[in-house]
């Protein structure tokens, strides 16, 4: 009986081992193709699987990632804006049903029907300041949360609030706003007192341009030649809506505390993680993958782009953290959920290329339809079969059946059937019609 016990064990840790193997093979494709760097953990439950740094937090210095380095989460940011919201309805202070107007008097009679949900939910029809022409001349430039309030509140709705979604850095903005009017605290103090304090987030914080942040990574975006460091924001820009800064580490202290119910209530974080409109609930995406419920938000401002899922099912969190910019953390994190459930996952460089009849590859050719407005442009240049997304640079495609291809400049696959095209990506399955 102890025998068979110890070899159970054994058994147990052997697979685990490979599952860590095959966790850190699959961020190392990302690193060797310098997609990535940056801090993974992946834990479930208590237990954490996996939880390791990749290149450097300061690439002049030689200085490593590590799972202690602190990142910007740019709109992960948002979730703990909307927590905080609800820890307001909670005491009494709001409810999320009630106008802006009733705590903001002389707000236009624009927002008379814009209600604090619409502004969790991306709803409110308020145009993002983000997207204003001027925008890029005044991310280096100092404010306050009035004048941040001041660059959208005169401007026309985009629509009736409540009728579409449309993200919208500006709601989050004036959430945070109305965080300090309601509270009487500033948003950082609100943040810090109520849940990083509670939650023993030692390692989290509003980031400053000014402070001395120890073990704060720099950000860098690619170039030409590698990367190069990002371009400047002030902090007071992005304010409640991607101003936070964390690790890999608190941010499975915040997931515990959030699913944990050390925060809010059970029924306010049913209220938190019930989508309204494109799976968007409240500063999170809640949606199925591959038959697992997945809860999630990820984050990209200069420098930095951070994924945060949750499979509530299992108790599964998956944070990647990364300083430099591109898509790899969500890809990363797509990948290390498949793995942990079982799926098959295959990397670029394990797929197989074979070669197709130039005629073959024509019939391919034409423009399909994923969702109005946005359509893959399948064309054919030189006997390479090429795709392009609407806004998008356009990239070549390679065979690896008849009907199957894969990209290599980002992890998709795209599969031909007809008159109609399945695109692979992110654990999901978009459907197109041809045109």
């Amino acid at each position: 009986m102890f025998r068979k016990l110890v070899l159970f064990v054994s058994i147990v840790a052997l697979c685990r081992a490979a599952d860590t193997a095959r966790m850190d093979q699959i961020v190392e494709s990302f690193v060797s193709a310098k997609t990535f760097m940056g801090t993974v953990l992946v834990a479930r439950g208590d237990e954490v699987l996996f939880s390791k740094g990749y290149g450097m937090a300061n690439l002049e210095w030689d200085n490593p990632n590590s799972p202690s380095t602190k990142f910007r989460l740019g709109s992960i940011t948002k979730q703990f804006t909307a927590a905080s919201i609800l820890l307001l309805e909670e005491r009494g202070k709001l409810k999320i049903g009630d106008p802006v107007k009733k705590y903001i008097p002389d707000a236009p009679p624009a927002w008379d029907k814009v209600t604090i949900f619409h502004l969790l939910t991306h709803t409110s029809g308020i145009p993002s300041f983000t997207g204003f022409p001027d925008y890029s001349q005044t991310e280096a430039i100092p404010t306050t949360p009035e004048k941040l309030v001041a660059r959208f509140r005169d401007k026309p709705l985009e629509f009736e609030p409540g009728q579409k979604w449309k993200y919208d850095n500006s709601g989050y903005v004036l959430l945070g706003y109305l965080i300090e009017k309601i509270s009487g605290k500033t948003y950082e103090d609100f943040v810090k007192e109520n849940i990083f304090v509670p939650l023993r987030m030692r390692d989290s914080g509003y980031d400053s341009n000014s402070a001395i942040i120890r073990h704060r990574a720099y950000g860098y975006s690619p170039g030409p030649n590698g990367p190069v460091n990002a371009g400047f924001i002030h902090m007071s820009i992005p304010f409640s809506a991607g101003s936070l800064y964390s690790t890999t580490e608190d941010l499975l202290r915040w997931e515990h505390g959030l699913f944990g119910g050390k925060v809010l209530s059970a029924a306010l974080i049913e209220k938190m993680t019930t989508p309204f409109k494109e799976n968007y609930a409240f500063g999170l995406v809640v949606h199925t993958v591959n038959g697992h419920k997945v809860i999630e938000h990820g984050g990209g401002i200069e420098g930095f782009n951070t994924q945060l899922t949750y499979y509530p099912e299992d108790q599964v969190t998956v944070a990647v953290l990364g300083n430099l910019n591109g898509g790899a953390p969500g890809e990363i994190a797509s990948k290390l959920g498949a793995l942990l459930h079982g799926d098959a996952v295959v990397l670029p460089s394990e797929r197989k290329e074979i070669t197709l009849p130039v005629a073959k590859l024509a019939g391919y050719v034409g423009t399909y339809e994923l969702k109005p407005g946005f359509d893959l442009v399948v064309t054919l240049e030189g006997g390479q079969l090429m795709t392009q997304a609407t806004g998008q640079a356009k990239l070549p495609m390679f065979a690896e059946s008849e009907t199957r291809f894969f990209l290599k400049a980002v992890d998709a696959q795209i599969e031909f059937s007809g008159d109609h095209l399945v695109l692979h990506q992110g654990g999901q399955d978009v459907t197109g019609k041809k045109k």
